[in-house]
């Protein structure tokens, strides 16, 4: 059976290249392309052999306001007619903008972009979808051109100024992952709805500038603390991808806060309000650690390198527990409340033990009592 071809147009921008990758990691597709740097003249042997169009190519900052109507009212009418003179109901899908409600240049112009298809919908009977999009933002996206998340990331994360006109303005994000799931789900129909032509992504967010701001230098500023921000909630989950994504390659790697003692060596590597820290350390032959209990804080072992001995004993009994662990058989060690315990190295080598504990060690809270297992 043969490959389903679709057609991107601004398959080199920036939803355009999420897009491309997705479908060709899947291996069902053929996909064709078609950007800025592609003949124009191409247009109409690409749109002829296309099953599915993804009309992704626009202009949003040109240099001459005129071509927001070249760029995407009047290509959006090269492409249908060039469908229409194929003979074939080819369903098309138009990454438009919010801002086509708007009497601007821009948003006129992708408001015409809108009525060409629609025009090509009623004339041909083609499956359409129309998508006015906020601002898009994710991965590959172009600082000082697609989005001011792009903008701030890129600054904020090199420390480079950043301008906020008003804080309190707020703005409508959709994640740039969010539309390709979305396109995807679209690309794998066989049958697509006629009557329907305009659509809207579920997972829309909204943020103020000033907090967008705030939150993504707390993400520089977090780093060298090995803190997390609050993962759970989608929006900051898909903006520290983000800013993560804009880091300068050189300054992917940072030193940690090494603590060394006779005992060998602990650090931090990452820690979370919401979800506590994970440490690692390396400790030497014959050395123990640990002798002490908890009221209320959990803690997880698990050692990675070497051999061990984990004990326990109940604050209030006599009575020991002990569970042998080593890296021949990975194992995790739950260390609940009320049991003193201690992690011993029983092996010839240095052993490395991965620690979690569910919060963040509070040295004017830290829920640590000292009380030998072994009396």
């Amino acid at each position: 059976m043969a490959m389903k071809k679709i057609l991107v147009t601004g398959s080199q921008g920036f939803i355009g290249k999420n897009l491309c990758l997705a479908l060709r990691r899947l291996g069902e597709y053929e996909v064709l392309e078609f950007d800025v740097q592609t003949s124009p003249e191409r247009l109409p042997e690409l749109a002829a052999g296309a099953d599915l169009v993804f009309h992704l190519a626009g202009v949003n900052r040109p240099k001459d306001p005129a071509e927001f109507v070249a760029g995407n009212t009047d290509l959006t009418r090269n492409l249908t007619q060039a469908l229409a003179a194929a003979g074939r109901r080819t369903p098309v899908v138009l990454s438009s903008s919010i801002q086509a409600a708007l009497d601007n240049p821009y948003g006129q112009s992708k408001r015409g972009a809108e009525e060409v298809l629609l025009e090509y919908h009623q004339t041909t009977g083609a499956p359409i979808y129309l998508y006015r999009f906020p601002n898009v933002f994710g991965k590959w996206s172009r600082p000082h051109y697609n989005t001011v998340v792009a903008t701030f990331c890129h600054n904020i994360s090199r420390s480079l100024p950043v301008e906020v006109s008003n804080r309190d303005h707020l703005i409508q994000f959709v994640y740039v992952d969010t539309v390709v799931q979305e396109f995807l789900k679209i690309a794998a129909r066989d049958a697509h709805d006629p009557d329907t032509t305009r659509h809207e992504v579920a997972e829309v967010h909204s943020i103020a500038l000033g907090e967008l701001h705030d939150l993504l230098v707390s993400f520089r500023e977090n780093r060298q603390k090995s803190l997390l921000p609050d993962l759970s909630n989608p929006l900051v989950k898909y903006l520290y991808s983000t800013y993560l994504s804009f880091s300068d390659p050189e300054a992917f790697s940072y030193p940690v806060d090494l603590k060394t003692d006779e005992r060998g060596w602990l650090f931090e590597l990452v820690k979370s309000p919401f979800a506590g820290q994970v440490f690692v350390s390396r400790t030497k032959p014959g050395i123990t650690r640990g002798n002490h209990y908890h009221d209320t804080k959990i803690e997880k072992f698990c050692v990675i390198q070497g051999e061990g001995l984990i004990r326990f004993r109940h604050v209030l009994g006599d009575d020991i527990i002990e569970y042998p662990v080593s890296d021949r058989e990975i194992r995790i060690v739950d260390i609940p409340p009320g049991y003193t315990h201690s992690i011993e190295n029983t092996g010839g080598s240095d052993m490395v033990t991965l620690f979690w504990a569910n919060e963040i060690f509070d040295p004017q809270r830290p829920d640590t009592c000292f009380e030998k297992v072994i009396r």
